[in-house]
């Protein structure tokens, strides 16, 4: 299994954001993940990736604990939660991607010719010395696939890669995604479920707790006219 959670419970101080969290995703899968704000979808994010800690229960990322399986994942954060102002070009953006795990933190000997295959693979190598606060919202989130996806991760995390973007950028986007799926795991925090109903392999909904659906209850919603928000479970307060 590429992931594999069971019974996971974790709370910020009092509030519990996490419940009887279980699921399994397996390898080359591509799925989406949705929710409403508050309900536990960035916190998730960050138990995968290893910088949260589960109170309760047990979380294995490629069968072993999500610490020592971080230099397998690859992390695409949303646009708006980077300082687009930072001096840095764009290949220097991917490179970052290459950095050694000694305590050193330098690049690789080969980080910038993979961090250039890396961009030609998004469709940005032509702009590599372009500053990255230039970039357009779908350009800058192509580069940081490229950079998430440099090291050859086998689980790739995306939060909301569309959010900022217009829609030929959105397009080019799901398209590369397209060429990515199954090559590695995908999971990708979405609200535009109608687009990504025909894209992924099923969907999970983050709410406390957490349900997982197939892309046929997802269709089977929309064609009953229930827009927004699909099949929510009702929960209390998180």
């Amino acid at each position: 299994m590429a992931i594999k959670a069971d019974n996971l419970f974790f709370q910020y101080e009092d509030t519990p954001i996490l419940e009887n969290v279980s699921f399994v995703i397996r390898p080359g899968e591509f799925i989406g993940i949705f929710g409403p704000n508050g309900g536990g979808k960035t916190t998730l994010l960050k138990l995968l990736m290893g910088f949260l800690k589960p109170q309760k229960g047990t979380l294995e990322i490629l069968g072993v604990s999500p610490k020592f399986s971080r230099e397998k994942i690859g992390y695409v954060p949303q646009i708006s939660h980077l300082d687009r102002q930072f001096p840095i070009t764009v290949l220097e953006v991917v490179m970052m991607g290459c950095l050694d795990k000694s305590p050193w933190h330098s690049y690789t000997p080969d980080g910038r010719e993979k961090a250039r295959q890396a961009l030609s693979e998004v469709g940005m190598l032509d702009f590599q010395d372009r500053p990255f606060g230039t970039l357009s919202g779908g350009q800058a989130q192509r580069t940081l696939i490229a950079r998430a996806i440099v090291s050859k991760p086998e689980i790739l995390l995306l939060d909301e890669p569309t959010a900022s973007v217009d829609a030929s950028a959105e397009e080019s986007i799901y398209q590369l995604l397209e060429h990515l799926k199954g090559s590695m795991t995908i999971i990708m925090v979405t609200h535009d479920l109608q687009v990504m109903m025909q894209k992924v392999d099923r969907f999970i909904c983050v709410h406390r707790h957490v349900t997982s659906y197939s892309q046929a209850q997802v269709c089977d919603h929309f064609a009953q006219g229930l827009y927004h928000p699909p099949l929510m479970p009702k929960r209390g307060r998180n």
